[in-house]
Formats: C-alpha cells, sequence, structure tokens
C-alpha cells in the first residue's frame, strides 16, 4: 500500500512540476537572484497594479452621474489619445520640412484627412463629451485645444473656435487638473488604460 501512495505522489508531484513549466509560450524565464546568507532569494518584477477604492454614493443621482460621466469619458477618450499621436506625428514631420508654405500645406493634407476620417463621428458627441475632450486633449498633448489650433491654424481659427465654444458654454482654454476638479476624470482614465473600465 505505501508503494502505491509513493507512486501516486510521485505522479502528482510530476504533473505540478510539468504544470508550472509552461508559462504560455513555452520559454524558459530567466530570473534574478540575491544570495543572503546561506539563502539565494529569487527577484521577479511585476507590472504596477493601481486599486481604486470602490466609489460609495449617497444616492442615486450621484451613481447616475458617475455612470454618465464614465459613459462620457469612454467615448471621448479614444479621440483625445487619437489627438495626441496625431500631434506628435505632424510635430517630427513639422520640424523636417524646410519652409512654412510646406508646413501649411502639409498641415492643411492632414487636416483634410483627419475630417473625412472622424468628422462625422466627433459631430455625434455631445456638448458633455465635448467638454471633456476639450480636458482630455490638454492632457494627451500637454496644450491646451486653444494653444493647438493657435499653434497650428493661426490666432484668427484659434479665436473663432473659442467664440463658438463658448456659445455652448465651454472654452477652448480649459486646463487639465488631474489632483483638482478632474480627479474623477483621472481615475476612470487609467482604469480605462488598466482594462478595469
Amino acid at each position: 500500500m505505501r508503494k502505491v501512495i509513493f507512486i501516486l505522489i510521485l505522479f502528482l508531484a510530476g504533473k505540478m512540476l510539468f504544470a508550472q513549466e509552461k508559462n504560455g509560450d513555452n520559454e524558459p524565464q530567466v530570473l534574478k537572484s540575491v544570495i543572503i546568507g546561506d539563502d539565494t532569494v529569487l527577484i521577479s518584477s511585476i507590472p504596477e497594479v493601481k486599486i481604486y477604492p470602490s466609489h460609495t454614493f449617497k444616492n442615486r443621482w450621484q451613481y447616475w452621474r458617475y455612470r454618465r460621466l464614465v459613459k462620457n469619458v469612454k467615448a471621448a477618450y479614444p479621440y483625445a489619445k487619437m489627438a495626441g499621436e496625431i500631434l506628435q506625428d505632424l510635430d517630427q514631420k513639422l520640424v523636417s520640412m524646410p519652409t512654412e508654405l510646406q508646413r501649411k500645406h502639409y498641415v492643411k493634407k492632414v487636416e483634410k484627412e483627419i475630417r473625412e476620417e472622424f468628422e462625422d463621428e466627433v459631430k455625434h458627441l455631445t456638448i458633455s463629451q465635448g467638454r471633456i475632450l476639450i480636458k482630455l486633449v490638454d492632457r494627451e498633448t500637454g496644450n491646451t485645444t486653444y494653444e493647438v489650433l493657435q499653434d497650428l491654424k493661426g490666432n484668427f481659427s484659434a479665436v473663432f473656435w473659442q467664440a463658438i465654444a463658448r456659445i455652448f458654454g465651454s472654452t477652448l482654454k480649459s486646463e487639465y487638473d488631474p489632483e483638482g476638479e478632474d480627479q474623477l476624470i483621472e481615475s476612470i482614465v487609467l482604469m480605462i488604460e488598466t482594462g478595469q473600465l
């Protein structure tokens, strides 16, 4: 009977060892180690994980407002992310162009491409989503939407679009404040980036 139990234990131990060896890509992992006294301690780094406390709401109205904010941020964030990437790419290409005329033509070409691709989608954003988009553009680019327009299209265009934004109760000069009034938006964006939302 002892032989059967011994063989069974060896069999199970072997199964556990083989199960632990497979890490999905069948490649061995190299771990760092530190020797402390007579012991060898393995060191492994894991990606940072942020854990957010669950929100407590005083009433249904606060819960509804939070859910609406999550929905609005989810709608606006992809466009802000794309704006940041497009602007970074545009800045790199504009630096390499020798004349102002070439830069203006290139900006017009990129603007036309962006309008053709995103104009219909962005038109369907609500005013609240537009306000969030303005703030998220500042988050992604480091410049307010007004400054971006001023740099790319000039003062007249920036003032014109600022006037249009004012009609709808917004301002293109809105700055993103992740530690202050936009703290809730920042936590939602971080949860979106980490796949928690």
